[in-house]
């Protein structure tokens, strides 16, 4: 059996998100984000020829007297579906204020290998941090 070998330079991205809408503590359910993540990829290749796949699993976020169940969304640039690294982040950063819009976050974090980013609507904390 022969195999191709395809490579990419590295790239990786994490957004870590929120299962709470705002700071009510209504809880925002694993399917709705993994149907909204799907409807966003599937306009996004139909409308730009985008594809891109996210690796899902949940997480506690602790923090000083809060402990928020959160989904890690992992992102790669998979060699099936190669883009400039620039045009990954654009793409990520947009799906993040889309999350961030349809669930109710105020702040959302994005981990890249280069930098760490923060969306943030207001300044308001979590009345649970103390």
């Amino acid at each position: 059996m022969e195999y191709h070998k395809t490579t990419v330079k590295p790239f990786s991205a994490q957004i870590t998100l929120g299962l709470e809408k705002g700071y009510t503590q209504e809880v925002i359910q694993k399917k709705q984000i993994l149907q909204f993540i799907q409807t966003y990829q599937k306009e996004l290749f139909i409308n730009k020829n985008i594809a891109i796949s996210a690796s899902v699993s949940h997480c506690d976020i602790v923090f000083s007297g809060q402990i928020e169940p959160h989904l890690k969304l992992n992102f790669i640039n998979y060699p099936k579906f190669p883009l400039e690294e620039k045009h990954l982040k654009e793409t990520i950063n947009n799906l993040t204020k889309a999350l961030m819009q349809e669930f109710l976050q105020n702040r959302v974090v994005v981990e890249y290998l280069d930098e760490t980013v923060m969306f943030e609507i207001t300044n308001e904390i979590d009345p649970r941090i103390n």
